[in-house]
């Protein structure tokens, strides 16, 4: 007949299976610190993390001016020059034969004549011309003096109707349809209204402008900041607009605030109050406010190009109104972390909440075991 174990023998197990699973909750709710000498944790690579106060020394460095390349401003546009692609118009005074050929009810872009890829451009009793880089008073004037020899004294006027040269737009605008360069100037700013920014989307301060194999960097948001309107940058043909999109510009508010969440941001950067009033501010019944912290650089965490301490936290004691002056200066970069911690009753709150299933389990068990050795 199987050995029975005493019931006080039992209830001891089970004490003591629970005491084992106490202790692993305990040691999972305070295996990570945070300290002013680093985060405490092995899983993090290299050891100890650099942690660092925000005080009024840290934020006190400016926000960087943004600055327009001289090369661009210097460029205030140029007298149109024909490029290959260009419909022109040819009219000549008293001769609607060479003037409209197709006849006077078509269009004057049906009656125009196009200048060919390779720069080339036919005309009656003035044969094949190259016409690239020719203004329009330029291509007048020779087409004058070549028909000159067959009419007396001829008058005519050109004019482009068909342009070739285009402005290409890529990113986050609503229409990137490639825009004309046309006879008269046109600015960045007149481009960019036309073609109409997805402001949902975009990130202001990563345009691109891409002229002659260069890419030139423009902060719109900085240029624009502050009562300040940004200079004319006048465009080429053939330069390239793009503008990113701001889905990878993020910053990550967790922990006590009222709306965790991921945060995108489309202007030149983002202060740590700003976020933290976009995520709702902090939760005031489970937040410690001497507990907001700032994590950067976890991105590098266990890459090889990992450095020992290659992130850091910064630290806002925020239990002063005062503190989040500090905080509305400090600047969050892509990718940052912002964590709120939990106040001391909240995680022991927390623990109960963990413990209390586990007793009832051991009450459960222990009145079962009672009944199965009655």
């Amino acid at each position: 007949m199987p050995r029975q174990e005493p019931e006080g023998h039992a209830l001891k197990t089970l004490t003591l299976a629970c005491s084992v699973a106490i202790a692993t909750v305990i040691t999972g709710c305070t295996g990570q610190q945070m300290t002013r000498g680093g985060i405490q944790d092995s899983r993090f690579i290299g050891g100890e993390v650099k942690m660092v106060p925000i005080t009024a020394e840290v934020v006190s460095a400016p926000a960087p001016k943004a600055v327009v390349p001289q090369e661009l401003l210097s460029f205030q546009g140029e007298t149109y020059k024909i490029q290959p692609g260009d419909t022109l118009i040819v009219t000549v005074w008293d001769h609607p034969e060479l003037t409209t050929p197709a006849g006077n009810q078509q269009q004057a872009v049906t009656n125009g004549r196009l200048v060919q890829p390779d720069g080339t451009f036919y005309f009656p009793y003035a044969g094949k011309l190259n016409v690239t880089g020719m203004t329009i008073e330029d291509l007048r004037s020779t087409l004058t003096s070549r028909l000159a020899k067959y009419l007396t004294n001829p008058q005519l006027d050109v004019n482009v109707v068909g342009f070739g040269s285009r402005v290409a737009l890529q990113g986050a605008f609503v229409d990137t349809t490639p825009q004309d360069v046309t006879t008269v100037p046109m600015t960045l700013s007149q481009v960019v209204g036309r073609a109409r920014i997805d402001v949902a989307q975009a990130d202001l301060s990563g345009l691109v402008l891409t002229r002659d194999g260069r890419n030139y960097n423009l902060d719109l948001d900085a240029l624009n900041r502050d009562g300040n309107v940004a200079q004319d940058i006048y465009l080429k043909p053939g330069d390239r607009l793009f503008l990113p999109f701001n889905d990878r510009k993020e910053v990550y508010v967790i922990g006590e605030v009222a709306r965790p969440q991921a945060l995108t941001f489309k202007t030149t950067d983002v202060t740590l109050t700003q976020a933290l009033g976009r995520a709702g501010g902090l939760n005031p019944i489970t937040s410690k406010g001497e507990a907001v912290y700032v994590i950067r650089g976890l991105e590098d965490m266990g890459t090889p190009q990992a450095t020992q301490g290659a992130a850091t936290v910064y630290q806002l004691d925020a239990k002063s109104p005062v503190a989040f002056a500090l905080g509305d200066k400090f600047r969050l970069k892509p990718g940052d972390v912002v964590w709120v911690g939990p106040a001391g009753v909240t995680r022991w709150n927390r623990f109960l909440s963990q413990l209390l299933p586990l007793s009832s389990l051991v009450t459960n068990a222990a009145s079962a075991q009672y009944d199965l050795t009655r």
